[in-house]
């Protein structure tokens, strides 16, 4: 299920999630090792994802642009930037 809530013009989103009992095992292992509540753990987790998806698709809107520039490794670019 899914639930909103406003407050202090910060949306939050509740999100009821199945996982498997491995991975819930994993994260209340984590959890305690890092002293750090599962919710945090799964939030952290979120953000990760969607900077990489979001890096993913940026990289792909312009790695046509680079290509065309001859950036073709991390090499090309550090020695045009060096």
């Amino acid at each position: 299920g899914v639930r909103t809530k406003h407050g202090g013009g910060i949306m939050k989103l509740t999100l009821t999630v199945r996982v498997p009992r491995g991975i819930r095992a994993e994260l209340e292992r984590l959890s305690r090792a890092e002293g750090v509540a599962v919710s945090d753990l799964v939030r952290e987790s979120l953000r990760e994802m969607v900077a990489v998806r979001r890096f993913r698709k940026l990289r792909g809107q312009v790695l046509p642009f680079a290509e065309a520039a001859g950036l073709l490794t991390d090499e090309d670019v550090f020695r045009r930037v060096s």
